[in-house]
């Protein structure tokens, strides 16, 4: 019968991935020492190449009505929507071209991987 799953904090994981890269570490030795299973350890490897293992970096984001952003830029007349929004996390990017509503891009954000 299995147990509950652990989990771990990203700064654990990244410490026993840093520890298995050292040449003279097994990592079956060191997923023993940590009861871990070998394959969750190269797991957490594999997600370290990606970025995955890093804290997110995310900036907070005002969305402001379309008429507040004119007069608070000056725009004499309002042009048609448009835009590109680009993110990038762990080798991936999306790219949203137009003007989403705001609750597609709610979507998207609450969707990405933290």
């Amino acid at each position: 019968m299995r147990g509950r799953y652990r989990h771990h904090s990203l700064e654990y994981k990244r410490d026993i991935v840093e520890q298995s890269l050292l040449p003279e570490r097994s990592v079956a030795r060191l997923a023993r020492e940590h009861g871990l299973n070998a394959n969750q350890v190269f797991a957490w490897r594999k997600a370290y190449r990606e970025g995955r293992l890093e804290p997110s970096a995310f900036l907070p984001v005002t969305v402001t009505p379309a008429s507040q952003a004119h007069a608070v830029f000056g725009a004499a007349a309002p042009s048609p929507p448009s835009g590109r929004l680009v993110i990038e996390q762990g080798g991936a990017r999306l790219t949203i071209e137009g003007m989403p509503d705001a609750q597609t891009l709610r979507l998207v954000l609450l969707t990405l991987p933290r």
